[in-house]
């Protein structure tokens, strides 16, 4: 009788479990495990813009500042990793143009390592590996990482390559917006001129030291054609460092299924970016005449004349540093706006970036998938409008039940294996170098 007894409060409890596991979680239960799982993986954003202004002895990353990363905000949020970017948009293919290219990218380097060494030591450490990143986050620090937008300042000088790898460069676009002296640039698509088909000579010996080093080679920006070539010649995986899924959004920035195909084949990661005009059009159409003519009054206020993006392909590269530098300062402010206006269409959100996430995840395999926001670039979505709203994305990734192996994957388990996978390819290589 006794054991009868026993048997049936088991089974009562045993039911009573299952029926609590089947109920569904309130929102308190689901926001009380999106932290546990936040607190718990590494969560890495591989595209973060800079602006050298903000990295002085007055005005730096340890103060709250306007822009979308810093210091302050990466606590408030819970992001534990930056990809600082060090970012040249694309002028003439001279060697004045390459001269001043590389300056401007020895500056951003230049900032990046005074934040890590004199600015915050303490409070950030500069990663140039996996192991560094487990290290340091455990540590309790944040941890910077360096990617470099834009090949085009290493000029036609193959040693600059490993100048910027020394430096902290761990991966690399061969191109932008336009055309540069190493491959196509997707803008191409627009007047369906190219100037190499793809890579050209130089940018093929690129690859190659690339992998030799151990850079990752970042597709985001150059042509399809060029993406194509690059896997063909690359022996290590390759990324999108900040890209979307082009059947969602029909951007010539975001991957379409065949590219897709061919970085799963390859073994990279897309690390998806929230971009409001890559992932929503319609959204954003409805939304943006409305965002621009707030934006061109908060602009003319400060003495800054707004210029379209053609507009702003024709002037040089310093002086779009500087307009980049206006619209970083009038973000803040038009997002104070747009809050107290009423009967706005709705904003591209965290729903539609991760609706990006299940596309991708559902098409290639979530091992194949991770998370960038180009904030300080352009990137910003409601919900995740700076870092400081980092969580969110987990607790959207929670709500569509993502696992916490699954969620700690798309944060920085993917990214991470990618620079492991493309170092042993280096290392390999100069094995095989020792060996002829």
């Amino acid at each position: 009788m006794k054991n009868i007894l026993i048997l049936s409060a088991f089974l009562s409890l045993f039911y009573a479990c299952n029926t609590n596991t089947n109920k569904p979680m309130t929102e308190e239960e689901l926001i009380a495990k999106a932290k546990g799982i936040h607190e718990r993986v590494i969560t890495l954003d591989t595209h973060c813009d800079i602006n050298i202004k903000n990295f002085t002895d007055s005005v730096n990353y340890s103060q709250e500042l306007e822009n979308q990363v810093n210091l302050p905000k990466m606590k408030k949020g819970g992001l534990d990793v930056a990809w600082f970017i060090v970012y040249t948009g694309q002028d003439s293919l001279t060697n004045g143009g390459y001269t001043r290219a590389y300056e401007n990218a020895m500056s951003k380097f230049d900032a990046i390592h005074k934040l890590v060494n004199e600015i915050a030591p303490n409070e950030i450490e500069l990663a140039t590996t996996s192991a560094d990143v487990r290290r340091i986050q455990k540590s309790g620090k944040k941890v910077a990482m360096i990617g470099i937008e834009n090949g085009y300042p290493i000029g036609e000088d193959l040693g600059n390559v490993k100048k910027f790898y020394d430096l902290g460069g761990r991966y690399m676009s061969l191109s932008h917006n336009g055309h540069s002296q190493l491959c196509d640039s997707n803008t191409g698509e627009a007047d369906g001129i190219w100037l190499h088909n793809g890579l050209s000579d130089l940018g093929k010996e690129v690859v190659t030291e690339m992998n030799r080093l151990g850079m990752m080679i970042d597709v985001s920006h150059p042509s399809k054609e060029s993406m194509k070539q690059m896997i063909t010649l690359s022996k290590a995986p390759i990324i999108a460092s900040h890209s979307s899924a082009r059947a969602l959004c029909d951007h010539s920035r975001n991957l379409d299924d065949e590219q897709l195909g061919w970085l799963k084949e390859n073994g990279g990661v897309v690390q998806t970016v929230a971009f409001t005009s890559y992932l929503n059009t319609e959204k954003f159409e409805k939304r943006v005449t409305i965002e621009v003519e707030v934006a061109k009054q908060i602009l003319d206020s400060m003495g800054v004349k707004w210029m379209e993006r053609e507009e702003q392909k024709l002037v040089s590269a310093a002086e779009r540093e500087v307009y980049y530098g206006h619209l970083g300062k009038m973000v803040p402010i038009r997002k104070r706006r747009l809050a107290k206006m009423d009967n706005l269409p709705p904003a591209v959100d965290v729903g539609d970036f991760v609706d990006h996430i299940d596309y991708l995840v559902q098409k290639i395999g979530i091992e194949h998938v991770g998370i960038s926001s180009d904030f300080d670039g352009g990137g910003g979505i409601a919900g995740w409008s700076d870092a400081s709203e980092t969580f969110n994305v987990t607790l959207e990734l929670v709500k569509r039940g993502y696992t916490e192996e699954q969620i700690e994957m798309l944060w920085s388990g993917n990214l991470l294996r990618v620079l492991d996978d493309v170092e042993k390819v280096a290392n390999e290589m100069k094995q095989d170098m020792g060996k002829a």
